[in-house]
């Protein structure tokens, strides 16, 4: 439960689209709604923010307190979550920074936001950056943004794509910090716990659950007015299945990354990753000219 200036300030955004009086007034401020690490429930707190190439930041500054504030610790057992931003509601996955690019956003924050110098400069504990990344290719997407059926299919794969590129990027800097070890002390873990497995496995249940929409719905209603794709479908189906394999794969990989060798995860992600390009290239280029007159979202009744 949000003390009372929290509440007030979560019913006053809610109720003006984000915009809050008082002390807030002409502030970038959003609502970040975490999972309680020991509890469970939801807990909304109110939150200064900074945009990085679209991406939305917040700082775990607690006022320069030496703890890190409650929903910090919260999105490290939970790291998704929900963001109102404005008018908007989107689920997020949120993925605190280490190391360089840390600094880097730090760096950002400063230069947009300078009052979070004062409040490092209270404190010992490095003020941690956190990105707030859209969990879907839908969770921000604005209004009639998105047409046709084919404009939808495109939008999902080319948030797909993104998501192993991503993926990519977290695994090698793990295995950077792991070559760098000295051998004192334990050996370098994957950023903040579970993090890159964790976000694997968000990348995998959104391509899961893309794959099946096709499976059940878009192909046999594409089907009945184009029959003599039967066997192109087939195949398409057939890909699906192999992708849901190598899936499987790879996260067997991640569950053990703390003691994987890199060489091997490399391979196996380049493999799914030239596998599913390949399907997505020939999937948008049979399907998408048969899609650009289907509507998206379909309508009502």
């Amino acid at each position: 439960m949000p003390n009372p200036f929290n509440r007030s300030v979560i019913e006053e955004f809610r109720a003006h689209q984000g915009k809050v009086a008082g002390p807030f007034e002409g502030q970038d401020l959003l609502l970040l709604t975490t999972t309680g690490a020991r509890s469970g429930a939801e807990r909304t707190t109110p939150l200064g923010y900074v945009r990085h190439r679209g991406t939305p930041l917040v700082v775990a500054s607690n006022l320069g307190s030496a703890r890190h504030p409650g929903w910090y610790h919260n999105l490290l057992a939970h790291p998704r979550v929900r963001v109102e931003l404005g008018a908007d509601t989107f689920e997020a996955l949120a993925v605190p920074t280490e190391g360089r690019a840390r600094e880097e956003l730090f760096a950002h924050v400063l230069r947009v936001a300078p009052g979070y110098g004062a409040y490092q400069d209270r404190t010992a504990r490095p003020l941690p950056v956190v990105r707030l990344e859209p969990a879907g290719p839908d969770a921000r997407q604005a209004p009639g943004e998105v047409r046709t059926l084919a404009g939808k299919i495109l939008e999902v794969h080319t948030w797909l794509r993104a998501q192993l590129v991503d993926l990519s990027t977290e695994t090698e800097a793990h295995f950077a910090a792991r070559a760098a070890w000295n051998g004192q002390g334990a050996p370098p873990k994957p950023a903040l716990g579970l993090q890159i497995r964790r976000r694997c496995l968000d990348f995998c249940q959104a391509l899961r659950f893309h794959h099946t929409g096709e499976d059940e719905h878009v192909f046999p209603g594409t089907l009945h007015h184009h029959p003599h794709l039967a066997g192109t479908f087939e195949r398409l189906r057939a890909e699906h299945r192999t992708v849901a394999r190598l899936q499987g794969d790879l996260v067997a990989l991640l569950d053990g990354l703390e003691n994987l060798d890199p060489e091997r995860f490399r391979i196996g992600l380049a493999r799914m990753t030239a596998e599913l390009t390949a399907h997505f290239d020939h999937e948008e280029a049979v399907l998408l000219p048969l899609l650009e007159e289907v509507p998206w979202p379909p309508p009502r009744g």
